[in-house]
């Protein structure tokens, strides 16, 4: 089944920008101009069904979705606006801006980019288990084998995406080529709790942060960067803010012209301006550093800073 829904847009979006974000099992994967769409694929939230979308951008911003696969619409479209950060009003994203001139001008510098979400928490949780200790492209290489043999193929503009299995079938594997026995332990205990509901956008996004991240550490292999990622990149949280992402400190220094690293206190301080957008400029920042190839450095213990990251190449 395949159904056309028009996606009204509230402030200023680009596809392209998110089509190019890169994030996930997606990172670097270009956009193609000449193409001038996006393709997802994925675990719908009821975590019964696959849905394919391919999506347009019309001249008066809104959007074009062309849904396939026997989800209910409307729940799909939901889903969609959550991954692409277009689920509320911008009012308060444009303020946060005005209220704070760096990352005002990051804004202009990236238009109409907002945070691309994973799928779901689920997914993003499955990601997790299958990145850690491994080279993302490692990763995003036997994730989607596994889609390919245990989800589900959707045909969208002439292209084929593969969508994450759902969680009755990771519940089944025993073997499968790239993932040790205890990745696979792994990610059965992330179907596991998902289909026990632990697991929910809606859930996870009315929480307290401290409270989320606390619940999230309780999946087996779920560390505190990794269940951040989850809150932060899967709920549609959109003013939360974790001390554990190893970039945001680095990237700071640099646009905030700062002599150190800041501390939790100065992070604090400094994003108290983007409420109630913290979660979004923290993503536009990193982004942002990432696109200029800036160095950063990762924790050390107790929060220390550790050695330098090289600057990684300017991505699209």
């Amino acid at each position: 089944m395949t159904e056309l829904v028009r996606v009204p847009i509230d402030g200023p979006f680009s596809l392209a920008a998110a089509a190019a974000f890169g994030f996930g099992p997606n990172t670097g994967r270009p956009f193609p101009a000449e193409d001038a769409v996006m393709r997802l694929a994925f675990v719908t939230d009821d975590l019964r069904h696959h849905a394919g979308v391919l999506l347009r951008q019309e001249p008066d911003g809104s959007l074009v979705a062309d849904v396939s696969g026997e989800a209910d619409v409307a729940a799909v479209e939901r889903q969609v606006r959550r991954i692409l950060s277009v689920d509320r009003p911008a009012d308060g994203w444009i303020a946060a801006g005005r209220r704070d001139p760096v990352l005002g001008r990051l804004q202009a510098e990236h238009p109409g980019l907002r945070p691309v979400l994973f799928h779901s928490p689920y997914e993003a949780a499955a990601w997790a288990m299958m990145s850690h200790r491994r080279h993302r492209s490692q990763a995003a290489a036997v994730r989607r084998r596994l889609c390919e043999a245990l989800g589900r193929s959707f045909e969208l503009g002439a292209e084929v995406e593969y969508a994450f299995p759902l969680p009755d079938r990771l519940l089944g594997l025993e073997t499968f080529p790239g993932l040790e026995p205890q990745r696979i332990e792994r990610l059965r205990g992330v179907a596991e709790r998902a289909l026990a509901g632990d697991l929910d956008a809606e859930l996870l996004a009315s929480m307290e942060t401290d409270q989320a991240i606390k619940a999230l550490r309780n999946i087996p292999g779920l560390g505190p960067f990794y269940a951040g990622l989850v809150l932060l990149r899967a709920s549609g949280v959109g003013d939360a803010l974790t001390m554990a992402e190893p970039r945001l400190r680095g990237y700071l220094r640099h646009y905030y012209a700062l002599p150190d690293e800041p501390d939790d206190e100065a992070v604090r301080r400094i994003s108290e301006p983007w409420r109630p957008f913290r979660t979004w400029a923290a993503v536009l920042i990193r982004a942002s550093g990432e696109s200029e190839g800036l160095p950063w450095r990762q924790a050390g213990p107790a929060g220390q800073a550790g050695p330098a990251r090289p600057a990684r190449p300017a991505r699209r």
